[in-house]
This record gives structure tokens, sequence and C-alpha cells, in this order.
């Protein structure tokens, strides 16, 4: 079954192609990409890499979600980031030697391609423009997460929890009867790891927005009903 999926994303290169790393190959770069790629099944809850394993796999999901989270200096997990399908992850093992800062673990069940480091790096050889594009993504990981550790240390939680939302509307936002739901299981305790802060606290931030009609929440699931209303609160602008 995962011999013929992936036979299936190879015969189709405009799947892979909807991957930021892989966009704007050619039909016959696309093929070669995705013959080179084995395709591994992840069930709920187990993880396909921790922080500080050695980075020797590039992952793109192509079904479920992820979680990507750190471990802070006092033992706190932190929820760095969401994974969603044909998103990559795991860019870092062009890098030799280099290690997964982060823990990536499976919220529901997922299928990803890997590319082993060596497949990665023969990709890289054929299509040097990837190089580059690597480059890219690895730097632009690490601002994303010194951005993610400025906001953890500087801002107040009322402000991280609206822009921790605003981001899942990004990723996972759809239209929904009088607003935005976020389509994915996402429980209270998953949004304070995403902000650094306590259940309690999350839980008193959501009651208030609730009783003032910016969102609705119900088990593992939040839906925006003012979404301009938490831009204000992320940017920290007066209500108009």
């Amino acid at each position: 079954m995962e011999q013929e999926t992936a036979q299936q994303i190879a015969c189709q290169p405009a799947l892979l192609r909807q991957c930021r790393f892989f966009h704007d190959l050619d039909d016959q770069a696309l093929t070669y990409a995705a013959s080179a790629a084995h395709l591994a099944r992840t069930a709920a809850g187990a993880f396909l890499f921790h922080q500080g394993d050695p980075a020797e796999s590039f992952y793109v999901l192509v079904s479920g979600h992820g979680r990507l989270s750190q471990i802070s200096a006092e033992g706190q997990q932190v929820i760095m980031g969401l994974v969603t399908p044909y998103q990559e992850v795991g860019i870092v093992a062009a890098i030799r030697g280099a290690e997964y800062p982060l823990d990536l673990q499976a919220i529901d069940d997922c299928a990803a391609l890997v590319w082993e480091r060596a497949a990665l790096l023969a990709l890289i050889e054929r299509t040097p423009r990837l190089a580059l594009r690597a480059l890219h993504m690895v730097s632009g990981r690490f601002v994303e997460l010194q951005q993610r550790y400025r906001e953890l240390s500087t801002e107040r939680v009322e402000r991280r929890v609206a822009r921790a939302l605003l981001r899942l509307v990004a990723q996972v936002g759809r239209p929904d009867a009088g607003g935005i739901a976020l389509d994915l299981p996402l429980a209270r305790q998953d949004i304070a790891e995403m902000t650094g802060t306590t259940l309690y606290t999350v839980s008193r931030i959501l009651s208030g927005w609730e009783q003032q009609g910016i969102v609705s929440t119900g088990r593992e699931r939040v839906a925006l009903l003012l979404p301009q209303r938490l831009t204000q609160i992320a940017e920290d602008l007066p209500e108009s």
C-alpha cells in the first residue's frame, strides 16, 4: 500500500507541486523526486522525530497534521507550529551532522513522503536551485523561531493567544457559519503550549472572548467569529 501511494504521487507531479520546496519544478523533475522517496505512516500521537535526533530525513506530509514542539530550559513543552498536508519539514537533513531542533508529533493519523539524506542530496545535486531554496528555508525557520521566542518572552498573554489563533487561521482556517473554523482538533491545553502559558489562563481568556462574541469554542474546537477583533488584540490596536 505504501509503495502504491508513493507511485501514485510519482505519477501525478501536480500533487508534489503543492509543496513549497518543489513548487516550480517541471513534471520530469517532480516525478524523479517522488520516486526517490518512500511513504511512512504514523499513528496519531506517535513521533516522526525527536528534538536532538540526528537529522537524517526530509519529510513532506501528504495527509494528516503534525505538531512541532520544543522543550524549554524549564522543562515545559512549547508548541512552535503545526504541519499541514504538502508542507515540508526537516530540511536541516541537508546539513551534514545537523540535529532536529524540534519534535514532530502526529496530531492525527499521518502519511509523509520521506527522503533520506542521500536521496535529498542527490535531488539537490540534480536540481541546483534547490540548494538555495533549502538555505532560505533553514534561515527562515531560524528567524521564525527567534520571533516566537521574542513573543513568548516580551508580549502579554492575550496578544500571544490572539496571534496563535490567527496563525492557525492562515494554515487550517475554513469558512464556517458566521465565522472561520479551525479545521483540526485543538484543545485549550494545545493553545496553552503554543503560547507558553497555563491552561487556566487560556481558559479565562477564551471564556472572556466568548462572552464578547469574538470566538466560539467546544470540545477540541475553536471558531473565530470576529477575526478583525482578534487582529486588533494581536497588534495591540484600539477597538474601533
